[in-house]
């Protein structure tokens, strides 16, 4: 099928979105800045770097490609409001596996339009998102806020995505849960704007680990920050992980701080501020050179992903 028939079968399946004021059709589209200002992101999966086909369906990897980026535009405490989607596309994806991806994106955005993009004949498949959104009026929430005395909260799972990419690279069956979690991530978009309305000093998107994101607020800040105990404010997680766990002889503290992809949000808030729903308190900000640790000690093990560290097999 050529250019414009492929196109002419995956367009009709993409949301619009209250934000769009020209979709696709045109060079370009038009969208919605209320604001006069823009919030932007981009992000890329390629596959067998961060999915695998044989794991992941068409609509799983719409949605997951949605997600994380609407996950970035959470972390600034602000609101989405178009996609943008560029495709590569090799000789062996079959036109049901576009319309798939494109019902998946639909699914993930609700009422975030996806308002155009490009598609290109590749050797490897991959998906490129830009994302825009709105502040309504606020400062954005940057890494860079983060001071002494504020406390460290966290909103959605953890470790749940980490632990699913192993279970499905085990091969283990009985976890369809995880697995999901992988394929699927939920972050929790609204908490975004929440945490900015609550007074929010510093905020990011949990993509890479929570260790690894969260030195990251301590680099830009030039603060410590240090995590409780995983034992103490992740029980529930621990709980959730135990099987997989011990099915694959690992510590499933290691996903929680290590795993990334579950696409949460992390940020600071002043010590007198009560934590917006979902957000809850996972360690504090402390005056130091900038680093992570973990109930005053040093971290053991991988901080997280790095997407240039020697694991072509991470997908």
């Amino acid at each position: 099928m050529d250019e414009d028939g492929l196109l002419a079968r995956i367009v009709p399946r993409l949301p619009r979105g209250s934000d769009t004021l020209l979709g696709p059709g045109d060079d370009a589209a038009v969208v919605a800045a209320a604001d006069g200002r823009v919030v932007v992101s981009t992000d890329v999966l390629v596959d067998g770097q961060h999915f695998r086909r044989r794991w992941s369906s068409g609509r799983d990897v719409g949605f997951r490609a949605a997600m994380q980026n609407l996950a970035d535009i959470a972390a600034m405490g602000a609101r989405p409001t178009a996609l943008v989607i560029a495709l590569a596309v090799p000789d062996d994806i079959a036109p049901e596996w576009l319309e798939d991806l494109a019902d998946g994106l639909a699914e993930a955005c609700g009422d975030v339009g996806v308002v155009g993009g490009d598609l290109s004949a590749g050797t490897e498949l991959s998906v490129a998102v830009t994302v825009l959104g709105d502040l309504a009026g606020r400062e954005p929430v940057r890494r860079s806020g983060a001071r002494p005395g504020d406390v460290l909260a966290h909103a959605g799972v953890r470790g749940r995505s980490a632990a699913g990419h192993a279970v499905l690279e085990a091969g283990l069956d009985g976890f369809d849960d995880l697995a999901d979690a992988y394929r699927r991530p939920l972050p929790p978009l609204a908490a975004g704007v929440d945490a900015a309305l609550a007074g929010a000093t510093a905020m990011l998107d949990v993509s890479d680990g929570l260790l690894r994101d969260a030195l990251r607020i301590a680099t830009a800040s030039g603060v410590r920050v240090d995590l409780d105990a995983p034992a103490e404010v992740f029980a529930d997680d621990l709980a959730a992980l135990a099987a997989a766990a011990r099915a694959l002889g690992v510590d499933p503290a290691m996903w929680v701080l290590a795993g990334g992809e579950d696409h949460g949000l992390l940020a600071a808030f002043p010590p007198s501020t009560p934590l917006p729903a979902p957000f809850r308190a996972v360690g504090r900000v402390i005056a130091g050179e900038p680093a992570v640790t973990v109930a005053g000690e040093a971290p053991r093990g991988p901080l997280g992903w790095d997407h240039f560290a020697r694991r072509s097999d991470r997908g």
